[in-house]
C-alpha cells in the first residue's frame, strides 16, 4: 500500500494579521504550522500503516523553501519520504491551478519513487482560505473516486472503506483504489512524533522538485493560470460590552433577559 499525503504549511490562524492597505496577510512574525486538516489526514494513513506496516507514506507540499520545516514534521510523526515542490512560475497559483501542479508532481514522484500511489490524502481545507476545493480538483485532474470529509479509512483488498461525516453522523463508504480521500477532524487527536524519529527527521533530506523540472502547461499556472482572484480581505471586529444574566433560577434568568431585550427594543 503506497499513500500520497499532501499538506500545506500555513500561518497561525490565532495570530493573523492583514495588510489594511494591500488586503493581504502579513506572515512576516506569524509562526506556521502543518495545516491541521492534513494532520488528520497524515493521521490516517499513519493508522492503515500501523495495520500493515508494509505501507509507505510519501508527503509532498508546494510552497517556499520554509514549508520544509512542515514536511519534517511529517516525517517526525509518520512519513517515510517528502517532497517539496517549489519555483517562482508557482507564485499566486489558486486552487484550481495549484491542484494542477501537484497532480503532474505527484506523477514525477511515483516515477521517482518506482511505485503507484493506491491513495491520495488531503486535509478537507486549509485554514488560511478554508475553499475545500483543492483535493477535489486533484482528483478530476488525474481522473479519479473521491470521498470528502473522512474520519478514518480501511483499507479491504482494493477498496477503501471511509467514515465520512454527514449531518447527524457517520456514512460509511466505499471505493476502489486508487482514488482520493480528504479528512475532517475526527473524535480521536494525532499522535506526536517519537523523540527517535523527530532526531532522523531533522537530518532527513527533502528533494524539491522545482518549476523547470516539472512539465507544465505554463497557461494553468501561476497569476495566468488562475481564475479566482482576492478582491479584499479584513478581520472582522470583536464587539464589546454585553452583559452576563444569571440569576438563582432559570426562571428568573429568562424574565431579565426578556426584560433587558424589551428595554433595547429587541422585542
Amino acid at each position: 500500500m503506497n499513500i500520497l499525503v499532501c499538506v500545506k504549511q500555513v500561518p497561525d490562524t490565532n495570530e493573523i494579521k492583514i495588510d489594511p492597505v494591500k488586503n493581504t496577510l502579513i506572515r512576516q512574525g506569524v509562526p506556521s504550522i502543518v495545516n491541521p486538516f492534513d494532520g488528520y489526514a497524515l493521521e490516517a494513513a499513519a493508522r492503515i500503516k500501523d495495520k500493515d506496516p508494509d505501507t509507505r507514506i510519501v508527503v509532498m507540499s508546494m510552497g517556499p523553501e520554509q514549508a520544509k520545516a512542515a514536511l519534517k514534521e511529517c516525517v517526525a510523526i509518520a512519513a517515510d519520504q517528502a517532497y517539496l515542490i517549489s519555483g517562482r512560475k508557482f507564485g499566486g497559483s489558486d486552487t484550481l491551478a495549484t491542484s494542477y501542479i501537484i497532480s503532474e508532481a505527484a506523477k514525477m514522484i511515483e516515477e521517482k519513487e518506482g511505485i503507484k500511489f493506491d491513495a491520495f490524502f488531503f486535509g478537507k481545507q486549509a485554514i488560511d482560505g478554508d475553499t475545500a476545493q483543492t483535493g477535489p480538483e486533484f482528483a478530476e485532474h488525474l481522473g479519479l473516486p473521491q470521498i470528502t470529509y473522512g474520519l478514518e479509512a480501511f483499507v479491504e483488498g482494493d477498496t477503501i472503506k471511509v467514515n465520512k461525516e454527514v449531518d447527524g453522523g457517520i456514512e460509511v463508504l466505499s471505493a476502489p483504489l486508487p482514488c482520493v480521500v480528504t479528512f475532517t477532524k475526527p473524535a480521536f487527536d494525532p499522535r506526536f512524533p517519537t523523540i527517535k524519529r523527530k532526531l532522523a527527521a531533522n537530518k532527513a533530506k527533502i528533494p524539491v522538485i522545482s518549476d523547470e523540472e516539472l512539465v507544465l502547461d505554463e497557461t494553468k499556472i501561476g497569476l495566468n493560470g488562475s481564475p479566482t482572484r482576492v478582491k479584499k480581505t479584513h478581520v472582522p471586529q470583536k464587539k464589546t460590552g454585553g452583559m452576563k444574566i444569571q440569576e438563582e433560577t432559570a426562571e428568573d434568568s429568562a424574565k431579565k433577559l426578556y426584560d433587558a431585550l424589551s428595554d433595547a427594543g429587541v422585542l
